[in-house]
């Protein structure tokens, strides 16, 4: 039971928007008579960044709205001593001091704490490149980024954007840009969008993007920006010498961990560039404390620290932070999935945990297996289709991550798999999972379940699979759809398969080799699996074709 306090303690919190803003107010409910002063640098203490983008788009159209807690309002609720404008240049952990600048003058004053909390966030990157300084070129961070976008956008002069970075805020700005009628470009150094994404998953995305009108440049970076005599961009070009026009370049090429303030300080920085923290949020100064995007969490499929830059990580850690703070207790902080969901156009992208790409890169041993599914039943009008891609231990069986593409219901499927992880799930535990089912919100068989069979049937011996990138070279390929499926989507590549309906397999058995290394494809995998227990059962070496031909020539499509 933790205890409430009613000390004198000063509180100071460096930073506000979700950890510092959510540490500071919990503070309080705990500590009705701390003094808890919050010093943040810009004029905003508490908004919805991210909501942004949706603002400049239109689909957010009262810019209010965007304003969780005004100063006045944390003043006059919480009676937090709010000061904007005031930066924090500096920590005398002996005398145990903040050092704090006021707005644009060079005067500076000293603070005293007995607890400091710091939530100095991340700043975008901002490239060095020639250009980049340009008027127009402009990153997406606070509010006041939000209006100088929005205000060149609104201008009737604006009809061509490139985005720079194809990331969660490069996405969500090139859907409301595209909303806006504005003819936009997206830029991505890497091969794919979504690069924390498996490739295959992130491909749906990038053929929806391309539908509405957007224009396309992966595995290219900005070498230059070209600007005009009033420092204004006008272009920007490519490591391939592609020249593209523009109005306005938003970078949203990431994001750096503000950690200076900490490190000059002497605190612990993690190998991840992070504040290092305990489960109590507190620093290598035990009495000060970190949250949001500056410090590092307990990453769970791992168990490592790690940043993770994400806003519901972020408000829990200060919420815990301001509670540890205020009264010397609080609840650990639970390990962090980084589950997370964006929606671009009539396509959603979501994600919790280990992609198979990331598991191979750290050396864990990692199993996946992939459905592509419905949202609800069949049967019921609206239904959409999700592709599910499940990542786990062969071992222990203990689930690493999931990532699904699609329509309605994408992010209700994560969120199912990112509860179980934080449980400890496995996979065998998840096909027993009881889930809500009605036709018009999922199917008996949720695409949950379906993808923990799969897994417990690789698991099991049941049947195994392929993945979307084998090499298919030298094996005995049996497609087994209809003849029409077969010619309106082949499989890429593949010039020697036998083609047998699956209802027509049993008959025509002694067209196959029992002897060849064997495999399976259907659309989606459903009657592969089916084909591969019939020829497993005769003797034949098989596994079948992980996603089916849709994922296979979605992935052969992205290469």
């Amino acid at each position: 039971m933790v205890t409430q306090k009613s000390d004198r303690r000063t509180i100071v919190v460096v930073g506000g928007v979700a950890g510092g803003a959510s540490a500071a107010t919990r503070a309080r409910r705990m500590n009705e008579e701390a003094e808890i002063i919050l010093l943040e640098k810009d004029g905003d203490v508490s908004f919805a960044n991210c909501g942004l983008p949706y603002h400049i788009g239109g689909e957010i159209a009262d810019r209010s709205a965007l304003v969780v807690a005004s100063s006045e309002f944390l003043r006059r609720r919480f009676r937090l001593d709010v000061r904007t404008h005031h930066e924090v240049i500096a920590v005398d952990r002996p005398n145990k001091r903040v050092e704090v600048r006021r707005g644009d003058s060079k005067e500076t004053l000293w603070i005293q704490y007995d607890k400091l909390i710091l939530a100095p966030g991340a700043s975008p990157i901002h490239p060095p490149i020639p250009g980049a300084n340009a008027s127009n070129v402009l990153t997406l961070r606070n509010l006041d980024d939000m209006d100088r976008i929005k205000r060149i956008v609104d201008a009737e002069s604006t009809s061509k954007t490139v985005v720079v970075g194809a990331g969660y805020v490069g996405l969500e700005m090139v859907e409301q840009l595209v909303l806006r009628d504005i003819e936009t470009s997206l830029v991505e150094l890497q091969p794919q969008v979504l690069p924390l994404l498996d490739s295959e998953m992130a491909e749906p995305i990038a053929a929806e993007s391309v539908a509405k009108g957007v224009s396309l440049f992966l595995g290219r970076g900005v070498t230059e920006i070209v600007t005009d005599e009033n420092n204004r961009a006008t272009a920007v070009v490519l490591g391939d010498r592609t020249k593209i026009d523009t109005d306005l370049v938003i970078l949203g090429i990431g994001v750096r961990p503000n950690t200076k303030l900490a490190a000059d300080a002497g605190l612990k920085i993690g190998e991840t560039g992070g504040i290092v923290t305990n489960d109590y949020m507190q620093t290598s100064d035990p009495d000060i404390y970190a949250a949001g995007d500056a410090c590092e969490y307990v990453y769970g499929p791992t168990g490592k620290r790690m940043r993770v830059a994400l806003a519901g990580p972020a408000n829990r850690a200060g919420r815990l932070a301001g509670q540890h703070a205020a009264t010397d207790e609080s609840d650990p902080m639970p390990a962090v999935q980084g589950t997370s969901v964006v929606r671009v156009f009539g396509c959603s992208a979501a994600s919790t945990g280990l992609t198979r790409s990331f598991a191979k890169r750290l050396g864990m041993a990692a199993n996946s297996v992939t459905i592509i599914a419905k949202n609800h039943a069949g049967y019921f009008p609206g239904a959409e289709m999700m592709t599910l891609k499940l990542v786990y231990d062969p071992k222990t069986e203990k689930i690493l991550g999931a990532q699904a593409v699609g329509g309605e219901g994408v992010d209700k499927r994560i969120d199912i798999i990112a509860t179980a992880m934080h449980f400890g799930g496995t996979v065998r535990q998840l096909t027993g999972i009881d889930l809500c089912y009605a036709p018009p919100f999922g199917s008996a068989k949720d695409p949950v379940h379906m993808a923990a069979f799969a897994a417990c049937n690789q698991l099991d011996g049941i049947s195994d699979f392929y993945e979307f990138d084998a090499d298919l070279t030298g094996k005995q390929v049996v497609d087994v759809r209809t003849s029409g499926e077969i010619e309106k989507a082949p499989l890429t590549g593949v010039k020697d398969a036998i083609h047998i309906p699956v209802d027509e397999l049993r008959d025509r058995m002694s067209e196959l080799d029992e002897s060849a290394e064997t495999v399976v494809a259907c659309a989606v995998g459903v009657r592969g699996h089916i084909a591969t227990r019939i020829l497993h059962q005769r003797g034949f070496s098989v596994k079948n074709l992980s996603g089916g031909a849709t994922v296979y020539n979605r992935a052969k499509k992205k290469s």
